[in-house]
């Protein structure tokens, strides 16, 4: 027979545990979003998708389907690669990272995930996903794989603290995906896997000025080196235009490459044109925060850039995978 204070306990007991098993359930979930946010999965699709584009065109060059399990593999190998990548540039960056506000809550520089945990994670994926890809495609894949984590995590990252050259420096690695793609369905590098990694090389100057410019005092305060960050502001908007000007001229030439290699004809060509001068036009736009760099106009300008610059591409992959020239094969 049970006394009372038993029957007490016994009974705090049982209310207790939906709790602990709702509390259990939080950990879990909050885990899984920390998980989300190291992988940065909205950067990590954009790197899937370009690398999908080469893969894609380099099918139809071949004259074999791109819709086969070899694909699903190469993206798969990409994409873990990309994911471990994200999450050692966010171990390098956990303390400069609780300098900005739109950082500040990442997992690890928030402290709930810790350093020993992160490293393991970003290793182990860059490690696995690299000889996964050498297996499941070729070794030139797999080199390409491992150089572009190389150069994003050990070589791009810190020098974000040291120099403005680490936006030239760190767009190579940003620019290998499609060229990735390209070899992982023909094996070898060739110049329209190239002119792939030029669009997207020359791409990325006007969105990189104005995601710059736009969050040009978080930057600034978390010690970060950006063309953007020099002082005074009017020689740092004077830099972030030239720059961001030179590169959106280049675009058209370079949008047009891949008609004058045969990859893809007419109709993108024309798509390219308009989207390319289209780009131009709000770099020119973004040019007027010369006139006050400090004002809240300049960033609208800057954010007009940017969202441009982020359905440009998107929209020009379309239009080269639309007019692929190529047996496409089902």
């Amino acid at each position: 027979m049970t006394t009372r204070p038993e029957r007490d306990l016994a009974d705090r007991e049982r209310e207790g545990t939906p709790l602990i098993q709702q509390l259990a359930e939080q950990r879990k979930v909050s885990l899984l979003a920390d998980y989300a946010t190291l992988l940065k999965p909205r950067v990590s699709f954009m790197v899937v998708i370009t690398a999908a584009g080469g893969f894609y065109l380099g099918s139809l060059r071949s004259g074999i389907s791109p819709f086969h399990p070899g694909a699903l593999q190469a993206l798969a190998g990409i994409a873990v690669v990309t994911f471990g990548s994200s999450i050692l540039n966010q171990a390098l960056e956990r303390r400069t990272d609780t300098l900005m506000r739109r950082t500040a809550n990442r997992p690890m520089a928030a402290g709930r995930i810790g350093l020993a945990h992160g490293l393991v994670l970003g290793f182990l994926a860059v490690f696995l996903g690299t000889l996964y890809l050498a297996e499941v495609t070729n070794p030139i894949t797999g080199t390409l794989t491992l150089l572009t984590a190389v150069g994003y995590v050990a070589i791009y990252t810190p020098l974000k603290r040291f120099t403005t050259l680490n936006t030239f420096i760190g767009a190579f690695p940003g620019a290998l995906p499609p060229l990735i793609g390209w070899t992982a369905a023909r094996g070898l590098i060739e110049w329209p896997g190239v002119a792939l990694f030029a669009i997207l090389f020359v791409w990325q100057f006007p969105h990189f000025m104005a995601i710059g410019w736009m969050y040009r005092e978080d930057y600034a305060a978390a010690g970060i080196k950006l063309t953007a960050t020099q002082e005074p502001a009017k020689f740092a908007a004077q830099m972030a235009v030239v720059q961001a000007l030179f590169y959106a001229v280049l675009m058209i030439p370079v949008s047009l490459w891949p008609v004058a290699l045969h990859t893809t004809g007419y109709f993108y060509g024309a798509a390219a044109a308009v989207l390319s001068i289209g780009y131009l036009w709000y770099t020119l736009r973004f040019a007027r925060i010369m006139r006050d760099p400090v004002s809240t106009e300049s960033r609208i300008y800057a954010r007009e850039l940017l969202r441009y610059s982020v359905i440009f591409l998107p929209l020009l992959l379309a239009a080269m995978t639309l007019d692929a020239k190529g047996r496409l094969l089902f």
